[in-house]
């Protein structure tokens, strides 16, 4: 794998704090919580780490703070095997997300910038060689607009695939998208982006949000439908439906993470499309059995015997 070129990935890097509780409070409600945990998170670096423990080389561009989060992180991506060349200290304060997670693996998150939030079109450019040398780039919405919407004309400019996790969603400048070669929300943020009731989303056909936000001018689309499975279709190519695996959730915190991280990965190591999403499939499927974001990340032989133990089972019935 070393003769590959590197995913790149441009995003946030936080750090978690996580509330254990039997549910997830209402407006208002104060519960009392069953455990607290901290974990390094960030949807940048959460789907660098996920890159690097299937085995594939990553780089990461972004911001940290000059606190002693901003150390820990940087030690940790470092231990996990991230390159950290294309991220900086500055002034002030790591970025921070505050997550109440529930006994049924449900969450809810509250996320704080800090360093994130510095992160300009000047990263960008300063780190232009890294971003030229890409077998393709990740990026999400954890940093400013204006510096996700250069790096996608950079990226177009230098003929390197773009994948933009749209999260969290937000309304995106129109030329946005024809930049765009895999655009990958989950079902309430393809809702948004579909023009669909949020209300309504989990209920949504995925082939219709699929054709609204392909009208937008993004390549391909892959919607991340959860227990339902995920949703590919293309300009070109018809939707096709590729079921999840039936696993037993602890935490979902960061499955959409494992997902891209593994989605990325498997177009990289030459898999189809269609192969592709049931990989990340496997590996958002065994990040979900355990407590945390990027602890949580598996190995490629684990992804791998998820794959195997589920392809066991069909030629079983």
């Amino acid at each position: 794998m070393a003769a590959q070129k590197p995913i790149v990935v441009v995003g946030s890097i936080n750090t978690d704090l996580v509330a254990v509780a039997k549910r997830i409070p209402a407006v208002g409600e104060t519960i009392i919580g069953t455990d607290f945990q901290i974990h390094p998170g960030g949807k940048g670096a959460n789907q660098a780490v996920a890159v690097a423990r299937l085995g594939y080389p990553v780089r990461l561009i972004g911001r940290l703070g000059g606190d002693a989060f901003g150390a820990q992180l940087r030690t940790y991506l470092e231990s996990a095997g991230v390159d950290i060349a294309g991220v900086s200290t500055c002034d002030g304060t790591s970025g921070v997300a505050v997550i109440v997670l529930s006994s049924e693996g449900e969450n809810s998150i509250v996320v704080t910038p800090g360093a994130n939030a510095k992160v300009t079109p000047q990263d960008i450019a300063r780190n232009i060689e890294i971003i030229r040398g890409a077998g393709s780039v990740l990026a999400q919405l954890e940093i400013p607009l204006d510096t996700i919407e250069y790096l996608a004309t950079i990226c177009a400019r230098e003929n390197v695939p773009l994948i933009l996790d749209p999260a969290p969603a937000q309304k995106l400048p129109a030329g946005i998208f024809k930049h765009v070669t895999w655009f990958t929300p989950n079902q309430i943020e393809a809702a948004f982006f579909a023009g669909v009731d949020l209300s309504s989303a989990h209920g949504e056909a995925p082939a219709a949000m699929a054709r609204a936000i392909l009208a937008k001018g993004c390549n391909a689309v892959l919607l991340k439908l959860g227990a339902r499975g995920a949703y590919l279709a293309s300009r070109s190519e018809p939707g096709t439906l590729v079921p999840a695996f039936a696993v037993n959730a602890v935490d979902t915190t960061a499955a959409g993470d494992a997902f891209n991280g593994g989605f990325a990965t498997g177009l990289m190591l030459g898999k189809s499309p269609v192969e592709s999403v049931a990989f990340a499939a496997a590996v958002a499927g065994v990040s979900v059995t355990r407590a945390g974001a990027q602890p949580s990340m598996p190995t490629m032989a684990e992804a791998q015997e998820l794959m195997e133990d589920e392809t066991a089972k069909i030629a079983g019935r």
